[in-house]
């Protein structure tokens, strides 16, 4: 019976490690996005003051 339970806890393992090893990917992959959701948002936000010569984020300057 020890031995099928040594099994039975190595496939445990095995899959809790398989599972924060596929969350760790998908938090980088995430993280990732987000930094470019926001260097596209500030590209926009910078062609916009420009465009309306107004000061959107009140940074005190325009684009």
């Amino acid at each position: 019976m020890g031995i099928f339970w040594d099994l039975l806890q190595q496939e445990e393992l095995d899959k809790q490690q398989k599972q924060a090893n596929s969350l760790e990917d998908r938090v980088k992959q995430l993280e990732t996005e987000l930094d470019n959701t926001r260097a596209l948002l500030k590209k926009t936000l910078v062609a916009l003051e420009t465009h309306l010569s107004k000061d959107i984020d009140g940074d005190g300057k325009t684009g």
